[in-house]
């Protein structure tokens, strides 16, 4: 994974060389890119990094280092194709086989427990990739989500949200309100994935935490619009 950090203090290229050593030194750290004109560091890390481990690098240095401006962008060069997003579409495929196997040993079909089963399997298994690395979820998913910009610690808990909405969807006497969160949440987050995509931002998505290197694109607005067309059916048939 590959972060943007802000630098204070750099004067020149040996500034530059020297922050590079420090920083390069630090465990886990893959590469350190420096751009002087820009004052920042890219930093590839092998697992996250906290902000202090960097801070201590520079430790009696006239350079400070502060957290980053934003996600690394996507590759320019690297084509998007369909390959790209197969972990999403393996993901969809499973849950929806799974669902509608649970479905075939049912006197008859039921939309409203099939889609709670899938939207269950949905949440629970991409709230299960963004908690494996947490703090890198909530940098990423800060730089377009129109909370996480505004409030960090959004992205810290989102992840149990999506977890609980999970393990919600699973207990039929939540039905009302797994569905009316879900619609609210999912219909807030979309709004954030739209701008970025309207703006062709080259940023990662943040839907697989940071296992999978994602770029944002329509495929995300499909997942999120998913969500929240798969709430508002379930709302309108619970009160029909």
């Amino acid at each position: 994974m590959t972060h943007i950090y802000k630098l204070a203090g750099m004067t020149c290229s040996g500034c530059s060389e020297k922050v590079k050593l420090l920083l390069s030194k630090v465990e886990g750290v893959a590469s350190v890119n420096i751009n002087l004109e820009k004052q920042e560091a890219d930093i590839t890390m092998e697992e996250h990094i906290s902000i202090d481990k960097l801070r201590t690098a520079l430790e009696g240095t006239k350079y400070n280092i502060s957290e980053q401006s934003q996600p690394a962008a996507i590759d320019m060069e690297k084509p998007v194709t369909l390959k790209t997003y197969l972990p999403i579409f393996l993901i969809f495929g499973y849950i929806t086989a799974v669902t509608l196997l649970i479905q075939l040993y049912q006197p008859r079909f039921d939309i409203r427990e099939w889609m709670c089963h899938f939207m269950a399997g949905f949440f629970l298994v991409f709230s299960f990739f963004k908690l494996l690395d947490v703090p890198t979820f909530a940098m990423s998913y800060s730089s377009y989500d129109i909370v996480g910009k505004r409030w960090l610690a959004y992205g810290y808990i989102y992840p149990f949200i999506e977890l609980a909405l999970g393990i919600s969807f699973l207990i039929p006497s939540l039905y009302w309100w797994s569905n009316t969160i879900t619609f609210i949440v999912m219909s807030i987050s979309i709004i954030g994935v739209l701008q970025s995509v309207m703006k062709k931002q080259k940023i990662q998505c943040a839907c697989l935490g940071a296992v999978f290197n994602l770029p944002m694109s329509t495929i995300t607005i499909i997942e999120d619009a998913l969500m929240v067309a798969m709430s508002g059916i379930s709302l309108f048939l619970f009160f029909s």
